[in-house]
């Protein structure tokens, strides 16, 4: 493995910038392991909401850190950034197919698909369903696991969206929703082992279309109302919850390092591709008694919390790869599907209505729903998803110009929806593809950053959106044998997928991404062996 080649200049800066972190963190890898220019694991984490300022202040205050061994031995792209939408839905398919919402067809995980139909309709009647992939798929939400018959995926049939293919109704499942292969089927069919966790068990989409890509899926559901001693409450209420919940993630991940699966039982092999999502710190961002203290993201204590046992996480996973011998031979890629607006929660602007006690006394209640704006204008809609973006599927599509209409009036006017941005007509076809094959939005609207289409008096943040908050996020690859770099040329997230396969000695070009309209190039300044 090798840095790529880059002005003199650029590599020294670089490597002052991270120097005195080489000096003073060891590196993870033991002085027993093999030499080798081959990777032979990829190790993929996800810190949930992560920013890239949060991992710059991270690193600063705690110089002996996890996060600063992974520095001083990687890559550091400080523009990173996720797709958009910033949804984990599009922003993990960004990871796992180096695609965009406009090719691989996923834009939410709660989104619509005008030729579908409803679960349970046996097909019947007019085609167009909302399409949601996220808990309402499980069994049972009293069940850690979801629920369901023993040695079932914990997805109840009765749930799923349905389809006609060639005249029969048939039910779709999160991965046949799914438009472009994966980096886990191309590694899956490579003869490797792939292994995920994550929050819930549609996450099975990453398995990919022909729905063989994962060989073992862990995803304790977070929504579940399963947490010991506290009734009613699920893994979100409370970042201590979440990062309880995490931990069991944490656990697997540890088992797949030393050849378990994910219960530390069966000896399976060490997965060639393996990984997890952290929720603590978007649920430590979100919860409206937590979240930031200022607009130069300084933590608050949950938040810190959530940050510092992420932090030893990735450490104990660390020392479990040099305990194995495998530190040399794993390529460590650690970003975030999301970020999370707003940071400063002065910006933070929500629904009329809302109590939210962090609105400075209501004053900041003062949003329209896009949704109401069209109501009220004489257009019905199919569909919105919000939060703080706003995705917009039209019952009659001819309406389109009427609509665009109505929120370009308000936007030039009061601006009582906070609307920073309309994509609608060419401009979102280029974007995100035509709303008449059935499942891009008809609109898609960028409110103003801080701007969140909800009422909600637990949160303080979300995501979704395109928003600087919203999708700038760390992003670092990491490997014994890298010297420190910091890249700071823009990047995106789906550049990840091909960088792994080519890692693993596979063709990038095996990813329908990479060889069709997305394009996806590799990241740069990290160079494998050939």
């Amino acid at each position: 493995m090798t840095i790529e080649k880059r002005p003199r200049a650029a590599v020294a800066i670089a490597f002052a910038s991270t120097l005195t972190l080489s000096l003073l963190v060891p590196s993870f890898a033991r002085a027993d392991d093999k030499d080798k220019d081959d990777v032979k694991h990829v190790l993929l984490i996800s810190v949930d909401g992560m920013h890239e300022v949060d991992l710059q202040r991270y690193v600063s205050s705690h110089p002996s850190s996890s996060f600063a061994r992974l520095l001083a031995h990687g890559v550091r792209f400080t523009d990173a950034h996720t797709s958009r939408p910033s949804d984990s839905f599009p922003g993990l398919l960004a990871f796992m197919t180096g695609g965009s919402p406009k090719t691989h067809g996923v834009f939410y995980d709660d989104s619509y698909d005008r030729t579908l139909f409803a679960p349970g309709s046996n097909c019947q009647g007019t085609p167009g369903t909302e399409t949601l992939f996220a808990e309402n798929l499980d069994y049972d939400l009293t069940k850690l696991d979801g629920g369901g018959p023993a040695g079932s995926n914990h997805i109840n049939p009765a749930n799923l969206p349905m389809r006609l293919k060639n005249g029969k109704c048939e039910l779709v499942y999160p991965h046949q929703f799914l438009k472009l292969n994966t980096i886990m089927e191309v590694i899956h069919e490579a003869g490797k082992r792939t292994a995920w966790s994550d929050k819930h068990p549609a996450y099975e989409i990453i398995s990919g279309p022909s729905g063989k890509g994962l060989d073992e899926l862990y995803a304790p559901e977070i929504n579940s109302t399963s947490v010991p001693g506290q009734p009613g409450a699920d893994w979100t209420t409370d970042p201590s919850f979440t990062r309880t919940y995490d931990q069991l993630k944490v656990t697997a991940v540890l088992n797949w390092i030393k050849g378990f699966d994910h219960t530390g039982k069966t000896k399976v092999g060490v997965p060639a591709i393996f990984g997890m999502n952290f929720q603590a710190v978007s649920v430590g961002q979100k919860v409206t008694a937590d979240g930031y203290l200022d607009a130069a993201a300084t933590p608050s204590p949950q938040l810190q919390a959530s940050l510092d046992f992420v932090d030893a996480s990735l450490g104990q996973m660390l020392d479990a790869l040099a305990d194995q011998h495998l530190a040399r031979d794993t390529l460590v890629i650690v970003g975030a599907k999301h970020g999370q607006s707003p940071i400063d929660i002065n910006k933070l602007h929500m629904l009329t209505g809302s109590t939210n006690p962090k609105l400075g006394g209501g004053v900041r209640a003062d949003v329209t729903d896009p949704a109401d704006l069209l109501t009220n204008g004489g257009v019905a809609l199919a569909q919105e998803t919000a939060d703080d973006v706003a995705l917009i599927w039209l019952k009659n599509q001819s309406d389109a110009d009427k609509a665009v209409a109505i929120l370009e009036a308000d936007r030039k006017g009061s601006n009582r929806a906070h609307i920073e941005k309309i994509y609608a007509g060419e401009e979102l076809v280029d974007r995100f593809g035509d709303p008449a094959a059935g499942r891009t939005p008809d609109i898609v609207i960028q409110p103003i950053a801080g701007t969140i289409y909800s009422k909600s008096k637990a949160k303080i943040a979300e995501h979704g959106g395109f928003a600087e908050d919203d999708t700038h996020v760390l992003l670092v690859v990491s490997n014994p044998k890298l010297a420190p770099t910091m890249i700071r040329e823009r990047v995106a997230n789906r550049q990840v997928a091909p960088t792994i396969l080519k890692a693993l000695g596979l063709e990038p070009d095996e990813l329908e991404a990479v060889r069709g309209e997305d394009r996806t190039r590799l990241l740069p300044g990290v160079r494998l062996k050939d």
